[in-house]
């Protein structure tokens, strides 16, 4: 019989699997508290027991592990109200035995420690253009307008800027797959969400360092599972990031109108995930027993069971029952 762990795996390369696998997941801290766990134990302990109770409930096929409350880079450099890229010229890397890296390392390793089986984990990474712009506004999902200013005052020491806070977050990378034991990442990435942005702009200043962190996951043999964030209605050019060094691909299928089966073209036959939105008006949220698992069944008709996993655009709500969970997975059991 095929463990989770070589389902996944398996669906991760695109092989034949017994059954294709799920993954759905929450977030455990509140969304003030996101930015401020590092050196909170409060925040650490709530991540770990949430993580405890949702593999406790859900059974899942595997987990992505959360990184609530360390989404705040720790330089001292980038802060709130910076209003110039120049200010942050002189970026320095927070060194590679800052105890940001140590408390994510004591993180991951605390939730693997409560898995009930072996299965796959993946640690959930943030690209270093979203730790910028969140930290500059010191808010979750906001910070792209001065980002955009910065691009156009000065798009080279913009550039600069990223990757140094590239090369750091390539430190966690490696830290957490080979000290932790993470089997992978998953790499939360977007588009600058202002106007008069053009995608090159985005391949000739952003890229690079999305490159910098998935290339430092690929050097240790790690999974990498790339999320495109349509986060509270963020919209991408997924198309920048086709050719991407990543296993496994995840975005928004309805916001961005790119379906499983147009997006596996797209991304030259990775293994993609989701199907099913994310948002509290969404049918995995509202609908019946009968209309969640038709349209699971529906996404496997229509995509086949090769190179597929089933899960949502985005982390779901965290007050959808880990019951409507097993109702998608019941389904495609059955598909």
């Amino acid at each position: 019989m095929t463990t989770k762990r070589e389902l996944v795996l398996k669906a991760f390369r695109g092989e034949e699997v017994d059954r294709v696998p799920v993954g759905f997941w929450y977030h455990f801290a509140e969304e003030d508290e996101l930015l401020r766990g590092f050196n909170n134990p409060e925040i650490f302990a709530k991540n770990v027991a949430g993580h405890k109770k949702f593999v406790d409930d859900v059974k899942p096929d595997f987990v992505k592990i959360m990184s609530d409350g360390f989404f705040t880079y720790p330089n001292p450099l980038i802060k709130e109200g910076i209003s110039s890229i120049k200010d942050l010229a002189g970026i320095q890397s927070i060194g590679e035995d800052h105890p940001w890296f140590d408390q994510q390392v004591e993180l991951v390793k605390q939730v693997r420690a409560n898995f009930r089986e072996d299965i796959v984990s993946v640690y959930n990474i943030f690209a270093p253009l979203t730790h910028l712009k969140w930290q500059i506004s010191n808010k979750v999902a906001y910070g792209d307008e001065r980002v955009a200013e910065f691009l156009r005052e000065d798009p080279e020491t913009l550039k600069h800027v990223l990757d140094v806070i590239a090369y750091d977050i390539a430190q966690l990378v490696k830290k957490v797959i080979t000290e932790a034991g993470a089997d992978g990442i998953y790499y939360s990435a977007q588009n600058i969400q202002a106007t008069g942005i053009e995608r090159q702009d985005y391949i000739d200043y952003v890229s690079e360092s999305d490159l910098i962190v998935l290339e430092a996951a690929n050097r240790v043999q790690g999974q990498t599972i790339l999320h495109i964030c349509g986060y509270k209605g963020a919209s991408n050019d997924v198309t920048v990031f086709k050719n991407y060094p990543v296993q496994v691909v995840n975005w928004a299928v309805e916001p961005e109108g790119i379906s499983l089966k147009e997006g596996q073209k797209l991304f030259g036959g990775k293994t993609v995930l989701g199907g099913f939105e994310n948002t509290e008006h969404s049918l995995l949220y509202t609908g019946s027993k009968e209309e969640v698992q038709a349209e699971a069944k529906r996404l496997i008709t229509d995509n086949g069971k090769r190179g597929i996993i089933i899960g949502a655009d985005c982390t779901i709500p965290s007050d959808i029952s880990s019951e409507r969970i097993e109702w998608v997975r019941e389904a495609i059991a059955q598909a």
